[in-house]
């Protein structure tokens, strides 16, 4: 078996080894640790292998909390301590914008980081029927597989929804529809806790019936989909709370539904978007946009500054329940929102939009390229706030800013939304000298 010392961690959370100037990546090695391993892919420049023994182990390795880690594909780097991970995600963020666009931000931020445990707000659980075990199965995938893991328990969710797994099971293998409830989506909100069935056949009578016994002896709200998310509807109780999230910070109450983008990680949110608002720091008098503004997680506590703001966003229900959040929390008159696709957003139909003195762009994985590329580069917004849930794009699209449009590189810092997963955020600023 061939021997190696790790370098570093991939975007994937791999340890990376070096044979002969090839790139090893090895599952669940960690930096600096000499370890064994056996490869089971080999290409002409790099290989993935897994580890088959630690020889020196590094001193942030720790035993993983969760049983089922190593098998479940929800987490990557249980193996590794907290802080540990943090500092090794904001390597990741650093080593992305010098190696992918040779750029670097002027300051560093601290890392934002919050609890490790019992973070994980939203989740979506795939469901499946194991005929040999006579039992329903519900939980993340595998590693690298479609095969749902055997979960018992699970250490990111809250505490009361790990709870849920065992008789969630129960209740959906007494359905007589069970091996047509594919997925459910699980949201907690600060009143309650939805879950969300996607259900491919109609529910007979008595499915109804236990599926309301279920929701009123653990508390639940329950939903139904039976097509596509615009499809999804309340099923039981019919009134009562809805689901919503708060930032205490600008005294705002989100309201969302199962369907809709929110972050999983409430705690840290709250953290990553008074931060956020701090580096842009609008001022009253200021017209400021919020692009890719979902339904105003950004928007409203921008708002709440005394600033005007257009919330722009490529879907319409987004768009409608930013408004209806803007009316609930008194905030209508300062806060415009439209729907536009910013993927292709260009000069012209950005310009429509009018001046902005300043900008705040919250896209998903896919980055902001094409909205990067539309800004004036005498008349764009004076800052840019970047908060990226992928290091590449942001570095693609902070080369463009840096070299095309002539902004500074202020500062940028990693945001930990997800622990013990290789998924990094992060927030970053550009401004005209």
């Amino acid at each position: 078996m061939p021997i190696g010392i790790v370098e570093s961690l991939d975007h994937e959370a791999r340890g990376i080894t070096r044979l002969e100037g090839k790139a090893i990546f090895v599952d669940g090695a960690l930096p600096g640790e000499t370890v064994e391993y056996a490869s089971f892919r080999r290409k002409s420049s790099y290989e993935l292998a897994h580890l088959v023994s630690v020889l020196k182990p590094s001193t942030a390795r720790v035993e993983p909390l969760c049983p089922h880690f190593g098998v479940c594909g929800g987490c990557a780097m249980q193996h590794m301590e907290p802080s540990a991970q943090v500092a090794a995600k904001q390597r990741v963020l650093e080593d992305s914008l010098w190696h992918i666009a040779r750029v670097r931000p002027e300051t560093i931020l601290p890392p934002i980081h919050g609890a490790p445990w019992g973070y994980r707000h939203r989740a979506r659980l795939g469901v499946r029927k194991v005929a040999k075990k006579g039992e329903m199965w519900i939980g993340f995938h595998e590693k690298r597989s479609s095969y749902i893991t055997d979960m018992r328990s699970c250490a990111v969710l809250p505490p009361h929804v790990s709870d849920l797994l065992l008789p969630l099971r129960e209740v959906i293998g007494s359905l007589s529809i069970a091996e047509r409830v594919p997925q459910i989506d699980i949201a907690v909100g600060e009143h309650c806790t939805a879950l969300l069935l996607r259900v491919l056949e109609p529910l007979k009578a008595r499915d109804e019936q236990l599926l309301r016994e279920f929701a009123d002896r653990h508390v639940l709200l329950i939903y139904l989909q039976p097509k596509g998310p615009d499809s999804a509807y309340r099923f039981h109780p019919a009134s009562g709370p809805q689901l919503s999230y708060t930032l205490p910070g600008f005294d705002l109450e989100m309201e969302f539904r199962p369907t809709e983008f929110t972050q999983v990680n409430h705690a840290v949110n709250r953290l990553l978007v008074r931060r956020a608002i701090g580096l842009l720091d609008p001022r009253p008098g200021e017209r400021i946009a919020d692009m890719f503004c979902g339904l105003g997680n950004f928007t409203l506590p921008i708002a709440r500054s005394g600033a005007q703001v257009v919330g722009i966003e490529g879907s319409q229900a987004l768009v409608e329940r930013g408004r209806e959040c803007a009316v609930a929390n008194g905030l209508a008159e300062r806060v415009e929102f439209g729907v536009a696709n910013l993927f292709e957003c260009t000069e012209e139909s950005l310009a429509a939009l009018g001046q902005f003195d300043k900008m705040l762009i919250d896209p998903p994985r896919e980055g902001a390229s094409e909205l990067v590329k539309a800004l004036g580069k005498a008349s764009g917004p004076r800052r840019i706030v970047y908060v990226s849930c992928n290091p590449a794009t942001l570095a693609r699209d902070a080369a463009i800013l840096v070299n095309e449009k002539g902004y500074r590189f202020v500062v940028a810092g990693a945001v930990n939304m997800f622990p013990h997963t290789a998924h990094v955020e992060s927030v970053a600023v550009f401004e005209r000298p």
